[in-house]
């Protein structure tokens, strides 16, 4: 027996198993080596391979930018220049062709934005989003947007119903020549985008008009919570004016002068009448759960505080370096990528003369939206007016057996629309959506929003009346003169806005345009209701619109200066209410001051730079103002928790000195603005909350969940004049129990936005910018870390500091903002400048996706050729659009 044969047969046999163990551990530990090495492998490969297919979809997309592309339905060919933006320059010899053409390269560049915005009106996101947007599909069919862009499509005139099948013509001939290359969106969704139809262009209008004029939610936060405070704090809360107000037509003020302290409010003469009805406390009103849920689905602005509206000012030759008037506009909105606008210039022969019109359109919808033709600029600020009550309809019956009472005591049948919505991955859902009727046109029953509101609400809004959809801008865009502007828009139906506007003759203007209801009686209107009113109310019933030639306006005025901003443009005696929430008057404000100091200095006349610096200005004076009350505040704090306690004391009054020394500007590596920012937000709940605390609580209120705080609930453009007037007044019936003087809650309001936002130990490295940034996401992309990685590309500039902030003439919030930023110089058209926030294409693969994103961001921006040697000089690129 050799040596081995005996330590082998020496062997126990439980040692034998163990040996066998190690072995098969062994082996089983190389299969994991191997097979977690086989997955790395294929994880390679397959990241690799995706790369690879994302990237070659996205490039497949690229639009084709130069040579030659026949379209069936041109008459004659159609030269497309872009620039080195990719700004398209549209050259037609037909109005049809023109028309045809931008809706072909608009598609090109932003087909499926188009598809997502026409799906968002008609409340059809969930047919591709799945069962998440089913809330906001819901809440789209009750308000019944795309029931009204029917209707408006039945009874639009023949000559705009053309210009709209011509338009729908030119996006499917590029959705038929993208088939095989589709958008990578729709590659990732898999879905294919239907044939565009007229009334997709209405739909696209529409989600213009609801995002601004959608004041409904406002109406029932303010109800919500004035149920809940005592009556004599509402007042306080709600101010339709202030002594910092500056409508257009005002003469010339001095404001820089001290101002006579009125603490009543509101000042507008046509709004002191106004009827507060004593708000319902019944429990069958909606929860501020439901309340605030609806304000998360149809949330637009994201912004604390921001009004979706803008800046537009003129400044007559009198005051400018060229001696021709100077005309600047920037709209803000929310932020998308990519951005709401898409530039372009347009040039053919049109029935009621030529048309070469440059500016910005909205994807979907033919024509320009802002910008200037050959003769005449003119640019937007929402007016804002109160195109939508609530109605408390009387009800009787249920389901098909259900009436309502009208005004005159009848009962009539309630109307009820079916509409199914498709969710992707699940069944359909059926809705049905009850309809009374008032001025010959459905309202719908929009109750069914809210799962706690037991009335029946329904719904008044300009856009249940077809005449007010006018989707055509032919006879703006083809406009000589100011004259014949403000004439083409006197049939207008909206969304309300202020129009400024300047002509090659030297002429300046603004008119208020669009259609807004008068309540009541024409002769004696009767005040809006801030909150749902009794649909038996005949005093507010609309008994007509405002008369055109009754909306504010002016012309030349003497002091060669008219601005807007979302702010009251009524005089203290114009007849007729318009709304009761105006916007801050501080941008407004803001923009006077500058402009006409700078027009008192004869020897400094205003250039476009001007514009621009004015454009992306952040000095706040109300911040500044409050910055001073702050520090004032804790320098004579009186509880003993903000000064016996060494290092609380000695934050705080670091908080004070960088308060005190600030100088109002609120820029992005500042820590003073972040301060008092965030200080104006604590102070709310620390007033609020104790008021609501004091009162009775109602049965919704007594449901788990419900926030206690009202802070969330209000909701109002002019809620920045309140705080400040609060602040500056220091009123003692506001003064909650737990301090004994403003000073002691102001500097508890400071100690609480410093904990809340979790401030640095240092206070003076704190940095504005990165406390309130900029976020602009993708809808698709942002949602996946993976699928971005696997892109490789920006997608989006991602979070960004930035300054400004929701009362500077930069007005901005986390994503919103300027939506572009225009200035059109009438002594030489090729001089004046555009650009919008992110680029024209929509594809990261593309040079023009993101390529105006440093200079919006920085504050710069671009000329935009108009005449043709100027665009010819200008061109990158030529394709030529022929007949098939």
């Amino acid at each position: 027996m050799n040596p081995y044969e005996s330590i082998a047969a020496a062997a126990s046999p439980e040692e034998a198993r163990t040996a066998m163990q190690v072995r098969r551990r062994r082996i089983f530990y190389r299969l994991v080596v191997i097979f977690t090495l086989l997955v790395l492998l294929f994880g390679v490969v397959g990241f690799f391979y995706a790369r690879h297919w994302t990237r070659k979809a996205m490039r497949d997309a690229l639009p084709q930018l130069d040579g030659a592309i026949s379209i069936a339905g041109l008459s004659a060919p159609v030269s497309v220049q872009r620039d080195d933006h990719g700004v398209p320059h549209l050259r037609a010899s037909s109005l049809d062709d023109l028309v045809m053409a931008q809706g072909y390269v608009t598609a090109q560049d932003r087909l499926w934005q188009m598809d997502a915005l026409r799906r968002h009106a008609a409340g059809s996101l969930a047919e591709i989003l799945g069962a998440p947007l089913i809330p906001h599909d819901r809440a789209q069919r009750t308000l019944q947007i795309r029931a009204a862009a029917d209707r408006a499509l039945a009874t639009l005139p023949a000559d705009q119903l053309h210009l709209l099948e011509r338009y729908s013509a030119g996006v499917n001939a590029s959705i038929a020549d993208q088939s095989a290359h589709l958008p990578l969106e729709f590659r990732l969704l898999r879905y294919e985008p239907a044939p565009w139809t007229p009334r997709d262009s209405l739909l696209i209008g529409l989600v213009m008009f609801q995002d601004l004029t959608n004041s409904f939610p406002q109406q029932l936060n303010r109800e919500a919570l004035t149920a809940r405070l005592p009556s004599h704090l509402v007042g306080d809360l709600y101010p339709v004016g202030s002594w910092r107000d500056h409508p257009p037509a005002q003469p010339v003020v001095d404001l820089t002068a001290p101002q006579q302290d009125i603490p009543d409010i509101p000042l507008d003469e046509s709004q002191t009448k106004l009827r507060r009805p004593a708000p319902s406390r019944a429990s069958g009103t909606a929860t501020p759960e439901d309340l605030l849920a609806l304000q998360e689905t149809l949330k637009n602005p994201i912004c604390e505080g921001c009004f979706a509206g803008s800046n537009d000012w003129v400044v007559s030759g009198a005051h400018t370096a060229t001696g021709k008037p100077l005309l600047s506009n920037d709209m803000h909105l929310t932020h998308n990528v990519p951005g709401i606008w898409y530039e372009a210039d347009l040039e053919a022969p049109a029935p009621n003369g030529d048309l070469h019109v440059s500016g910005v359109s909205l994807p979907g919808v033919p024509f320009i939206i802002v910008g200037h033709n050959a003769h005449v600029a003119w640019g937007f600020t929402n007016l804002g007016a109160e195109v939508q009550d609530i109605y408390i309809e009387h009800t009787r019956g249920s389901g098909d057996a259900m009436e309502y009472q009208a005004l005159d005591n009848s009962w009539h049948a309630v109307v009820h629309q079916q509409e199914i919505i498709h969710v992707k991955g699940a069944k359909d859902l059926v809705l049905d959506v009850p309809a009374t009727q008032h001025g010959g046109v459905n309202t719908p029953i929009i109750s069914g929003i809210f799962p706690s509101e037991k009335r029946s609400l329904s719904l008044r809004w300009t856009i249940y009346d077809p005449a007010n959809i006018t989707p055509s801008f032919l006879a703006m865009n083809t406009a000589t003169d100011g004259v014949s502007l403000v004439a083409a828009f006197s049939s207008f139906g909206g969304p309300a806005q202020n129009l400024v506007y300047a002509d090659d003759q030297g002429h300046i203007g603004y008119h208020a345009v669009g259609k807004i209801p008068i309540r009541g009686n024409i002769a004696t209107p009767s005040p809006i209701s801030p909150v749902p009113s009794d649909a038996l109310d005949a005093t507010q019933d609309w008994a007509g619109t405002i008369p055109y030639e009754m909306l504010p306006r002016a012309t030349d005025p003497p002091n060669g200066i008219l601005a807007t901003a979302n702010a009251r443009v009524t005089s203290d005696d114009y007849p007729y209410p318009i709304t009761l929430n105006w916007a801050a008057p501080y941008r407004n404000e803001r923009i006077w001051k500058v402009l006409t100091a700078r027009a008192a200095e004869t020897k400094d006349h205003l250039t476009a730079a001007d514009m621009l610096a004015l454009q992306t200005d952040v000095y706040s004076d109300v911040d500044h103002a409050i910055a001073q009350r702050l520090a004032y505040a804790i320098d004579h704090v009186t509880k003993s928790e903000f000064t016996t306690e060494r290092t609380a004391a000695k934050r705080l009054h670091q908080a004070a000195d960088l308060l005190r020394d600030w100088n109002g500007n609120v820029d992005a590596d500042a820590a003073a603005p972040a301060i008092v920012v965030a200080a104006r937000a604590a102070l709310w709940p620390l007033l609020l909350d104790p008021q609501l605390s004091a009162q009775p609580r109602t049965k919704s209120d007594l449901q788990p969940g419900v926030p206690r705080t009202g802070a969330a609930l209000y909701t109002w453009g002019n809620k920045a004049y309140a705080e400040e007037w609060l602040i500056m007044h220091t009123p003692s019936r506001w003064l909650p129990p737990a301090y004994p003087t403003w000073d002691d809650l102001l500097t508890a309001a400071v100690s609480k936005a410093l904990a809340d936002n979790h401030a640095p130990g240092d206070l003076s490295k704190w940095r504005y910018g990165q406390f309130r940034p900029i976020d602009i996401e993708h809808p698709i992309y942002s949602q996946s870390p993976i699928l971005q990685r696997v892109i490789g590309l920006p997608t989006s500039p991602g979070l960004q500091p930035q300054s400004g902030d929701d009362v500077t003439v930069k007005q901005v919030g986390r994503s919103f903002g300027p939506s572009e930023r225009f200035t059109a110089d009438l002594s030489d058209l090729d001089h004046s400048t555009l650009n919008l926030v992110l680029g024209e294409s929509s594809n990261p693969m593309s040079a023009w996706f993101m390529d105006q994103w440093p200079a919006w961001y920085h504050g710069t921006t671009f000329p935009l050729p108009f005449s043709h040697a100027a665009v010819d000089a200008a061109a990158t690129h030529t394709l030529t659009l022929t007949p098939r």
